[in-house]
């Protein structure tokens, strides 16, 4: 999927919401756990209910390793689902990998190729040559982890380069905007972090941003569409716990829908506002 093809696919749907699906057993509802599968049975019901109103389905990959080969058939069973019956749908593998190329390129293969989806978040620590394997893909990108909103983001992050006084987030996005495209690469940004987007997109007007921690997190949306919006959307931003367990009985896919229904109405009223729906 390219950027325009992602840009038209907000438009059609008047939304920029990403579904994250960080699948907790212990939090899902109680009638879910008799089931074969509940993991899959969990997330078809989310995404049944949430697919006409989002954009992304970003499943958090630590949620399903922890169970090993069941959690690992589980997210192989949401993405085929999705690709069988919501093919537009953009999947992002949220795994924060990051090793030498050998590696790397192993990586992409399982997510590009094995797992089928369309990006995966990546740590650029190690510098190019351990993301250039996943550049290799056509259609398909890697979202480099900029600036996370977690505690402990500034321990590393927010350090200045001493030779050009930049920040390490900064020195990141400048330097990987030379691996890759505004059609394969977007960066995370974290939504309690908007007051340094305006800074991210002096650098970076025309990529996409990953934006995680609207809602449960204390992210305002309106804040990240003020400092992040650009002329073709350019943000993807995240809802997980918010949506997905917004409720606990049997009413819980009804639940999901009304909360990614408001989050896509508040959207749809940015993008017209800031005339980009036709």
């Amino acid at each position: 999927m390219t950027s325009e093809q992602l840009f038209e696919q907000i438009r059609a749907k008047k939304s920029f919401l990403s579904l994250g699906l960080d699948t907790d057993l212990s939090k899902i509802p109680q009638h879910i756990l008799a089931t074969e599968d509940p993991i899959f049975e969990f997330n078809k019901a989310i995404i049944d209910a949430t697919a006409d109103l989002v954009v992304a389905v970003k499943p958090n990959l630590a949620f399903y390793e922890v169970h090993g080969a069941a959690g690992w058939n589980s997210l192989l069973k949401t993405v085929k689902y999705i690709r069988s019956k919501y093919p537009k749908l953009f999947v992002i593998a949220d795994a924060k990998r990051g090793d030498i190329t050998s590696t790397a390129k192993m990586y992409a293969r399982t997510f590009f190729q094995s797992l089928d989806c369309d990006a995966v978040t990546i740590s650029p620590y190690m510098g190019k040559d351990s993301v250039d394997p996943f550049l290799g893909y056509k259609n398909k990108w890697v979202i480099l982890l900029s600036l996370t909103s977690n505690e402990s983001f500034a321990d590393f992050q927010m350090i200045e380069s001493k030779a050009t006084g930049k920040r390490i987030f900064e020195e990141v996005i400048e330097k990987s905007m030379k691996w890759g495209t505004e059609d394969n690469t977007m960066y995370v940004v974290g939504a309690t972090r908007t007051d340094f987007l305006k800074d991210i997109r002096k650098i970076a007007p025309n990529h996409f941003l990953l934006i995680p921690g609207v809602g449960e997190q204390g992210g305002s949306l309106q804040d990240v569409a003020h400092f992040g919006l650009n002329s073709k959307c350019g943000l993807l931003v995240n809802s997980s716990r918010g949506i997905i367990y917004a409720d606990n009985t049997e009413r819980f896919a009804e639940m999901a829908r009304k909360k990614a229904l408001q989050l896509q109405q508040e959207m749809e009223q940015i993008l017209q506002s800031a005339g980009l729906l036709k």
